[in-house]
């Protein structure tokens, strides 16, 4: 859906876009997602591990399938997650978002890619 919002956007090759789920470009043994299960709560406990309270799941087996009460996808944060899991995730993830980034703005035309833009606001957010 992104995408198709973006066509008309990029059409005349004067901006860049892709719509994509940031952990697309990086998916592997090492960078996934899932549901407050292994990945997310390993990016979390990277990202701000203040707001990580692993206790709070107990020691009793959790609902799988996202189901309540737990509503996690994924395997058991409790046995598989850390920070470290979290701060690969984010590694290959801003790599790959990156490497991305480059490739869309060197498909842009020469003056375009010299142009200044104006300064962003929030009818040009899109820009970003």
């Amino acid at each position: 859906m992104i995408n198709q919002a973006l066509a008309p956007v990029v059409a005349d090759g004067t901006v860049a876009g892709l719509g994509l789920w940031e952990i697309t470009l990086s998916r592997s043994a090492d960078s996934n997602t899932d549901h407050v299960a292994k990945w997310e709560t390993s990016n979390v406990m990277f990202l701000y591990p203040d707001l990580v309270d692993m206790a709070a799941l107990g020691d009793g087996p959790l609902a799988p399938d996202m189901k309540p009460p737990d509503g996690i996808g994924g395997q058991d944060p409790r046995k598989h997650a850390t920070a470290e899991v979290g701060r690969r995730n984010v590694e290959l993830a801003v790599q790959a978002l990156g490497k991305k980034a480059r490739e869309r703005l060197g498909s842009l035309s020469e003056v375009r890619k010299t142009a200044k833009p104006p300064v962003i606001t929030p009818g040009q957010w899109w820009m970003v």
